[in-house]
């Protein structure tokens, strides 16, 4: 009986194993990057959980959203209700509860003192968030819906991450300086509103393109996930090696 129950858990945990499988391989590769002080495994952690917590927070908050949303435009159908709700709806709440999240953990952590710390928290928050997102739909869909997935969606949310973890690392900096320019401060406010409002516009035009389904809208995301490939990584590395204490 043990061995049956045994063998049922590991079958099981096939799906959550190919879900997070991806996630776990790019978070490897941004955390190798990170050449000059690498991040307290702990707090990597703790930001991994963040992810999660803000899926968790993310389906309850788009639900809320969706209700309001239906109720100024009934017909779900048209391209305005299809807009709104991709960059308003999903955009900001899945990157406001991500980013959010992350700063309160962070944006005061002592370890946070290079500005490409600010990608690599970005980016274990955002996959976190992803690898939860991808175990749900593993149940829900199947096995098979996880391998267009890997190439798709975690590329795509590591990718949002990059974007604000760039401005975030920015903003810690001209943070820090503000204490001896306090106009810096302002500057600070200014990257990470910049960081955000990007992020939620790249995640919003990936997700319309893919909920449009015109062949104009698929022309759109697949040069998106090209450009996402050729542009994303080359960022990363450039980052990494300029990087500067804050």
């Amino acid at each position: 009986m043990f061995f049956i129950l045994s063998g049922f858990t590991m079958v099981a945990m096939i799906p959550v194993f190919l879900a997070i499988l991806p996630a776990v391989v790019l978070m490897v590769y941004v955390y190798r990057q990170d050449k000059i002080e690498p991040e307290p495994p702990a707090l990597l952690m703790k930001l991994v959980g963040a992810g999660v917590l803000a899926g968790l927070l993310s389906m309850v908050l788009e639900q809320i959203g969706t209700v309001f949303l239906d109720l100024g435009i009934p017909d779900r159908s048209g391209s305005l209700y299809t807009i709104l709700m991709a960059y308003l709806v999903v955009g900001a709440v899945e990157e406001g509860t991500k980013y959010g999240l992350m700063a309160a953990i962070t944006w005061k952590n002592p370890a946070f003192n290079f500005r490409f710390d600010g990608i690599v928290y970005a980016v274990f928050t955002s996959l976190g968030f992803a690898a939860f997102e991808n175990i749900l739909y593993g149940f829900r869909y199947g096995v098979g819906t996880l391998a267009t997935r890997a190439f798709l969606s975690i590329p795509g949310h590591m990718a949002f991450a990059v974007i604000f973890g760039i401005f975030y690392g920015h903003a810690k900096k001209n943070a820090d300086l503000s204490y001896y320019q306090p106009s810096r401060r302002a500057l600070a406010r200014v990257q990470n509103i910049i960081g955000y409002a990007l992020a939620v516009l790249f995640h919003g035009t990936y997700d319309a393109c893919l909920m449009t389904g015109t062949g104009t809208s698929t022309l759109i995301f697949i040069l998106s996930v090209v450009l996402i490939y050729i542009v994303i990584f080359f960022v990363i590395r450039r980052e990494s090696r300029s990087d500067q204490p804050v």
